[in-house]
């Protein structure tokens, strides 16, 4: 993208922040936060910081392109109040959509989820039967059909990007999200401080980490091919929270062991693995950062 108006919601928070200050290169970039998760310390000067809800009426919408990554980005945030979760999840992304597309704006990419795959060690296409067995992905396929509706109604260009596990670590953007964080980000930060990261079970579960800096760019992408629909996006490779653990201790020349404790969640998702072959055919993209030099990115800060 190259001189294009662009709002991004959540843009002060994690991912949004990464990528609103990817764009800021090439771009005129406005990133709307109301600061629950996100901070605008996580910005760089040349973009534009607007502190408001995805909820408000006068949102600065007369924009090119929405990145819409506003969110309750978790399960507990949703269970702690169900309602809120999808006000903001559901009735925001509405809220968004309809105030851009009134300034004619007619790309919008946005943030869904891999969650609704459940637990799998084989590749998830998109083509794969969903569920919902929390709210948190109960209103992320909400919004995949609300895309659906504004794509055949409106002629709009609605693309949901399914992401896998996205990390960066809390030397990087990450950091507000404390609790919050990627298990990747806690997990280095608790080694690093000599603190036995807690896993759930046996620590055998398996994710497809995938770096915040691809996920900026497949966002990118996404926006510039104006594409329809879901995609995934993840690195087609998965890594147990047990090999999680070594790699930290490799890169932070440390030795400390994991604890291992019972999982607290019903329905915890054990296993998730993209399948990206549809939105690399559409794209191009494919991930750049493997997950052996994520973690050494992850742990560099601690070096110092």
């Amino acid at each position: 993208m190259q001189n294009q108006r662009v709002l991004v919601t959540g843009g002060a928070g994690f991912i949004g922040s990464n990528l609103a200050n990817h764009l800021a290169a090439d771009n005129e970039v406005i990133a709307v936060d109301d600061t629950y998760l996100g901070t605008p310390e996580n910005l760089d000067d040349t973009v534009e910081f607007v502190e408001a809800s995805v909820l408000d009426d006068d949102l600065p919408a007369d924009v090119d392109a929405l990145f819409h990554l506003a969110a309750l980005s978790s399960r507990n945030m949703h269970e702690e109040n169900p309602q809120r979760g999808c006000r903001v999840n559901v009735e925001g992304f509405v809220n968004t959509v309809e105030q851009v597309k009134e300034h004619g704006c007619e790309t919008v990419v946005y943030a869904s989820t891999s969650s609704i795959y459940g637990s799998r060690t084989e590749p998830s296409p998109e083509s794969m039967a969903v569920e919902s067995q929390t709210a948190y992905e109960a209103s992320k396929l909400a919004r995949e059909r609300y895309a659906e509706y504004y794509a055949h109604h409106h002629d709009m260009n609605m693309a949901g990007l399914r992401f896998f596990s996205v990390y960066q670590g809390f030397g990087g953007n990450e950091e507000h999200k404390g609790e919050y964080a990627n298990t990747v980000a806690q997990f280095a930060d608790a080694i690093a401080n000599d603190e036995a990261p807690e896993l759930f079970g046996d620590g055998s579960q398996t994710r497809d980490f995938t770096h915040v800096e691809d996920v900026a760019r497949a966002c990118e992408l996404a926006a510039d091919h104006k594409l329809t629909g879901v995609y995934n996006v993840g690195t087609e490779e998965a890594y147990s929270f047990n090999e999680m653990v070594e790699m930290i201790n490799d890169a932070l020349g440390t030795d400390i062991d994991p604890e291992y404790i019972e999982c607290p969640f019903d329905g915890y998702v054990h296993d998730t693995m993209a399948d990206i072959s549809k939105f690399h055919e559409a794209t191009g993209w494919e991930p750049q950062i493997s997950f052996e030099e994520g973690v050494e990115r992850v742990c560099e800060p601690y070096d110092d």
